[in-house]
Parts: structure tokens; sequence; C-alpha cells
């Protein structure tokens, strides 16, 4: 099944700049690919104590030049999605990294669907969202 909108984590992006054929596929099917503002931040953080900082900041802005490809603006809307997945994890006892309820929220705002690797937002039952295997 095709998503309209796919939005990808930090997990998704890494497994997409190695060629993983399961990112790959969802991608080529997506009408849009955003990444959420939060990803940029991870992104860039990862970049900065790494090696290869400007070559992957060229690969994110070629990317990002890609007619089909986004990025989520956080909104005052993006909070109360927070709220609401936050308080839902807080009350079943689930708490999941901060940067990660944002990237559900925006993905929850848009109506996307978020693929991952990361199994925690699992933890999350309204979340449209594709979890694909390392192997």
């Amino acid at each position: 099944m095709s998503a309209h909108l796919l939005v990808l984590d930090s997990s998704a992006w890494s497994h997409l700049r190695a060629g993983h054929a399961g990112v790959l596929d969802h991608v080529a099917e997506a009408a849009t690919v955003a990444l959420p503002a939060t990803v940029l931040g991870e992104l860039e953080a990862a970049f900065a104590l790494g090696r290869r900082a400007k070559e992957n900041r060229r690969m994110l802005s070629e990317f990002l030049d890609e007619p089909f490809a986004s990025v989520l603006e956080t909104t005052a809307q993006t909070a109360v999605y927070y709220a609401r997945i936050f308080a839902a994890l807080r009350r079943a006892e689930t708490p999941m990294p901060a940067n990660m309820v944002w990237i559900a929220a925006a993905t929850q705002e848009r109506g996307g669907r978020l693929l991952t690797f990361d199994k925690k937002y699992g933890r999350i039952p309204t979340l449209d969202h594709i979890l694909l295997d390392t192997s």
C-alpha cells in the first residue's frame, strides 16, 4: 500500500542513505517524503559530531531539493498532537524520548505514515507507521 505522505525518522534516513531495499521501496511508492524538523535537528547533531559533516549536509540538501521531498515544520498544532501523545504515553506508563514524541506528533498532524526501524513507536497505537527490520 502506498503512502501519500511518508515521514522518515532518523533511522529511516540512515537506512535510506545506506541503500536499504525496504526503505527505497517505500520512498519510491510515496507521493511525498518528509523529514520533521526534529529529525533535521537530530541529523545536524550527528553531522556535527561526525567526520563527514560537509558530505552529509550536501546529501541531505540534495534530497530536500527533490520535488517530492519536504520538511515538516513544528507548529502550534504540532504541540497539541505532542500533548495528546505524551499524555497517553504517560497514562499507559510507557514513556518515550521527547524527540520521538515530536516526530510522531508531526506525522499525525499531517496525516502521514512514519517509516522507522525503532520498535518504540509501536507504543503509540494511534500512529500510522511502518516498522522495518535491519536485515
